[in-house]
């Protein structure tokens, strides 16, 4: 239900959803389940919407840890907890962190995807605009 209210923009109404969730994964599963990253990223993305980029970034941050322990530094899913900083990062205009980020996930989404996959080429369009943005032109038409 968190996810549909979210998908919903109904911010308000999906988070005490979202943390009632978590405190049962935490619960049922313990600290370091698979759903409780998930979780975590979906409040993050969801702190990031209401403009708290700090609590955003800290929630990004533990699901990132918690997924490479779980899957291994160089899981798709670990990508898209990197896209997710990445996107954060452009937003505060933290564009060497944004790129660190683009230039570890896509490398990661490539294998585990293919290249024409269409996760991948908006990676690559997001990471070509960050380019843009740092008036590094000649290396985003690349």
């Amino acid at each position: 239900m968190a996810a549909i209210l979210d998908g919903q923009q109904k911010y308000e109404e999906s988070e005490p959803l979202y943390h009632r969730a978590l405190s049962i994964f935490e619960r049922a599963y313990g600290p370091d389940h698979y759903e409780i990253a998930i979780n975590l990223n979906n409040l993050a993305a969801l702190n990031h919407a209401l403009g708290r980029t700090a609590d955003a970034e800290a929630l990004y941050h533990r699901a990132l840890a918690m997924k490479e322990g779980l899957l291994g530094p160089d899981h798709a899913d670990v990508a898209i907890t990197l896209n997710n900083l990445a996107v954060l990062y452009k937003s505060q205009r933290r564009y060497a962190e944004a790129e660190a980020n683009y230039q570890r996930l896509l490398p990661i989404f490539e294998k585990a995807l293919g290249a024409s996959h269409p996760k991948v080429i908006t990676c690559l369009k997001n990471y070509s605009a960050l380019l843009h943005k740092m008036n590094r032109t000649a290396a985003s038409r690349g």
